[in-house]
């Protein structure tokens, strides 16, 4: 039977998320092997991997928030807000470290980005980060995110001043414009230069592997059933399991959103989404 479940990976700098599942792959033997979020290349930390039908659960490990240490140098900004791109503006930033915790203050909560041009997402069928290595640029509409923690860890003064962030936010942030974005409120420009995810959800990079060694990757598996973190979760009675196998709605009343259901055991049978009293199956594993 192909092992299901999730691997922590501590990703060092330089492979890309896909260069990782292709080595997990290679050591594992297991073909059918996801990511739960793309880090760009110069960053590190925790990358979750998705085996065998855990893959199908990889949405919901996605919407799980996400913690980083950040190091942010003011005053130069790049094409790629990092710094693998090219400088597009230098210009001293001698801001203090008040002026700065004054300003992160109005970077807490519930924001709107812009998504960066060098990243994954599409446009009309094609990566933003394609079509920005081919020297265009299209309009990108604000998102929301939210911010739930922005701590100042450390900052060195100068004309070039360098702040160590500590950040933890929900999907879809780009630690990197907020970075540029702190800048450009403070009236300069700035870039990342180092990242590291500490911290997706309940995979924390403690319990991560090295990549460069996999030995004792089965015993580092997590079951299937950390995909329902948060989840309101119920227990399927035996006369109830066949329904629940075959992906039957069932009456629930109760809150809508997804519902974890688990047999006696703790083993995660199905997700499934509430709305109204009645629950549907979304994912069934078998």
């Amino acid at each position: 039977m192909t092992p299901t479940g999730f691997l922590v990976v501590d990703k060092p700098p330089g492979p890309t998320s896909h260069d990782v599942v292709a080595r997990a792959r290679a050591v594992t033997g297991i073909r059918k092997i996801g990511h739960a979020g793309t880090l760009d290349p110069p960053a590190t930390g925790v990358l979750v991997l998705a085996l065998g039908q855990a893959t199908r659960l990889i949405r919901y490990v996605q919407d799980f928030d996400k913690e980083y240490e950040a190091t942010v140098r003011f005053g130069i900004g790049t094409t790629t807000l990092d710094a693998t791109g090219d400088e597009v503006a230098r210009q001293p930033m001698p801001i203090s470290a008040g002026e700065l915790e004054d300003t992160l203050v109005k970077f807490r909560g519930v924001i709107e980005q812009v998504p960066p041009m060098f990243s994954a997402l599409k446009s009309e069928g094609k990566r933003l980060h394609e079509m920005a290595r081919a020297g265009l640029e299209v309009e990108r509409s604000p998102r929301p995110v939210e911010i739930y923690e922005l701590e100042l860890k450390s900052f060195t003064p100068g004309d070039y001043p360098e702040a160590g962030l500590r950040v933890v936010c929900s999907k879809g942030t780009y630690i990197r414009t907020l970075a540029d974005d702190l800048a450009v409120s403070l009236g300069g420009r700035a870039h990342l230069t180092a990242l590291r995810r500490t911290r997706v959800g309940l995979f924390h990079v403690d319990a991560a592997l090295d990549p460069q060694d996999w030995e004792g990757w089965e015993q580092a598996l997590v079951p299937p059933a950390a995909a329902a973190h948060g989840m309101e979760r119920i227990i399927a009675e035996a006369s109830e399991r066949r329904a629940v196998d075959t992906g039957r709605p069932f009456p629930s009343p109760g809150k809508d959103g997804p519902l974890a259901v688990l047999d006696e055991t703790g083993r995660l049978m199905a997700v499934y989404r509430r709305t109204g009293d009645e629950a549907r199956a979304e994912v069934v594993l078998s």
